[in-house]
């Protein structure tokens, strides 16, 4: 029964295959392999602080409270990971 509503979207594909390759963007680094290695390099390190200063307020009881700012430190070490990873 689904079979005969189906459409395909093939059928409304008007442009060729050439015409599509012509206006696909392309991704262009936008910065150099050295910068992008001191962004990995800051996005692991501050990772790394980040879960040390996490084990420390779990070992000692710090309340859940106090964890909260945590959240901007992993929020940094992200941000440089992906930095790095989409070369921008």
């Amino acid at each position: 029964m689904l079979e005969n509503n189906s459409v395909y979207l093939s059928e409304f594909n008007t442009k060729s295959s050439s015409q599509d390759e012509e206006t696909e963007e392309v991704c262009v680094a936008n910065i150099s392999p050295l910068e992008r290695q001191k962004r990995l390099r800051f996005g692991i390190t501050q990772f790394v602080i980040a879960l040390v200063v996490l084990g420390l307020m779990l070992a000692f009881g710090v309340d859940r409270l106090w964890r909260l700012p945590l959240l901007f430190l992993f929020w940094a070490s992200a941000a440089g990971y992906f930095q790095a990873h989409d070369k921008t």
